[in-house]
């Protein structure tokens, strides 16, 4: 029969109101501080067997680090900002989750916040994280200047520009290859008899300039010519009204002289409100109009005709961004900025399959 005073003899310090502390875990664990703080930073030169012992233990207690004394020791608040522009866009989403999921491990937390495409409110939301002097600062922009980029840097703080980025501004930088994205999809709609090829743009950002510019590059390729007609904008935003948008933009597309015979969007919303338009106009997809999206979204499968579009791998991009955040943080000296640029692939389906 087992001794009742045994286990209150052997965890006497531990069954108490007041919080856990590291050392009640060492001492618990027959451990040293430094090992149990290592097991909390993910250090490298920690068994795993010694690991699993100190985080089962840490679950069983409920241990929560104190994060005020750890960045009163170290210097470090491990937490990471990220703004977008838009939360509820499927591509800034999965990026934010892939961040999220890479600095977790590593006892860092994210904390998420939301621009909705205003360089006001973006500008705001960057004081907000500087003033909770977060570790690291990932973001992706909708401003046309740099300056608050530049306060950022006389904080200190590492800053990662994602999906979109400034030539103005050297900076570490992690997207796809916009010019790539325009390439690919032109070249497609090309390859599938396409002669009249418009494209529908995005605002004034780094991605929407590399798309046009891979679309005119592929034109000029197989010497094509684009009508300025065939070029559109949505407008300021090519997020968060990106559906209502490629709506309005594909009306008027269509009712240009000559009609155009595929279409090119920025991204998968806009590629959306172009094929409604196109169906509200009696036509067919794709074979009186060939359309194109960029993003991949997870419901491109699902739709009346399934969506072609450039995959931008948001996940790889999200990961990328990550392992970057955690190596500025840890580096001692500055570095020379990085460009990390994933390659973007065409998924091929039925809005655009002429042959």
């Amino acid at each position: 029969m087992a001794n009742p005073r045994e286990g209150r003899e052997r965890q006497p310090k531990l069954l108490r109101d007041v919080p856990v502390r590291m050392k009640d875990i060492a001492r618990d664990l027959g451990l040293s501080t430094v090992t149990i703080s290592k097991v909390l930073r993910g250090h490298s030169d920690i068994g795993e067997e010694t690991r699993k012992r100190v985080l089962k233990r840490m679950q069983e207690l409920n241990y929560q680090p104190n994060f005020a004394a750890r960045a009163l020791i170290t210097g470090r608040t491990w937490t990471i900002g990220l703004v977008v522009p838009d939360l509820l866009h499927p591509f800034f989403a999965q990026v934010a989750k892939a961040i999220s999921a890479g600095v977790r491990g590593q006892g860092y937390s994210l904390i998420i916040t939301s621009s909705e495409e205003y360089p006001e409110l973006e500008r705001q939301e960057i004081e907000q994280l500087l003033a909770r002097r977060v570790d690291v600062m990932l973001i992706a922009s909708a401003q046309s200047t740099v300056e608050s980029f530049r306060r950022i840097e006389d904080r200190g703080i590492p800053l990662i520009l994602i999906d979109r980025r400034f030539v103005d501004l050297v900076a570490n930088f992690v997207g796809v290859d916009d010019e790539a994205v325009g390439v690919l999809a032109t070249d497609h709609l090309i390859d599938q008899g396409c002669q009249r090829i418009a494209h529908i743009r995005g605002p004034e950002t780094s991605t929407a300039l590399g798309r046009l510019e891979g679309f005119r590059r592929a034109l000029a390729a197989h010497r094509l010519t684009p009508l300025a007609k065939h070029i559109v904008s949505i407008g300021a935003s090519g997020d968060d009204r990106g559906a209502p948008g490629g709506y309005e933009a594909t009306k008027k597309l269509l009712k240009s002289s000559p009609r155009p015979d595929g279409i090119f969007c920025f991204n998968d919303p806009i590629a959306l409100g172009a094929m409604r338009a196109i169906f509200d106009a009696g036509l067919r997809i794709p074979e009186d109009v060939a359309v194109v999206g960029c993003g991949n979204l997870l419901y491109s499968d699902f739709l009346r005709v399934p969506l072609t579009s450039v995959d931008q791998d948001s996940s790889a991009i999200g990961k990328i961004a990550a392992e970057l955040a955690l190596s500025l943080v840890s580096q001692k000296k500055p570095s020379r900025p990085k460009t990390e640029l994933v390659t973007p692939t065409l998924v091929v389906r039925a809005s655009s399959l002429r042959h």
